[in-house]
C-alpha cells in the first residue's frame, strides 16, 4: 500500500476545507481535555499523598498517647496494689474498723469518724 492511502492514518496533510476547521477544533478540545485531566489526576495524587501523610502522623500520635496511657494504667495498678497492702496491714491494728458503720461508708462528715492511718505516699 502506498503511504497516505490508509484511511485510518491521519498523519498526512489535507488541503484546507470547511470540514477541516471542525476537525482541528475537535483536536484542540481533545488536547485541552487531556491537559485538564492530567492536571486533575496530579492534584488528586497530591491530595491522596497529603491524606496518607496526615493519617500516618495521626497514627503515630495515637500510638504515643496509647503508650502513655498504658504506662499510667500500670502505675495506677501498682499504686492500688500498694494501698491495698497498706490497708490490709493496718486492718488488724485499727480500732475504728472493728464494727462496720456508716462512718466508714460515708466518711468523717457524717459522724465524726477520724481516720488515723499514717500512709506513706506512693512514689510516682
Amino acid at each position: 500500500m502506498a503511504q497516505g492511502s490508509d484511511s485510518n492514518d491521519t498523519s498526512y496533510t489535507r488541503s484546507p476545507s470547511p470540514g477541516s476547521t471542525r476537525g482541528s477544533q475537535d483536536d484542540m478540545r481533545k488536547v485541552m481535555r487531556r491537559e485538564k485531566n492530567r492536571i486533575a489526576a496530579q492534584k488528586s495524587r497530591q491530595r491522596q499523598t497529603l491524606k496518607a501523610d496526615t493519617l500516618h502522623l495521626e497514627s503515630e500520635n495515637l500510638e504515643k498517647e496509647n503508650a502513655a496511657l498504658r504506662k499510667e494504667v500500670k502505675r495506677l495498678r501498682e499504686e492500688a496494689k500498694y494501698l491495698t497492702s497498706v490497708l490490709n496491714n493496718h486492718e488488724p491494728v485499727c480500732t475504728g474498723l472493728s464494727s462496720p458503720s456508716s462512718d466508714l461508708l460515708y466518711g468523717s462528715h457524717h459522724g465524726g469518724f477520724h481516720q488515723h492511718i499514717a500512709v506513706q505516699h506512693y512514689p510516682l
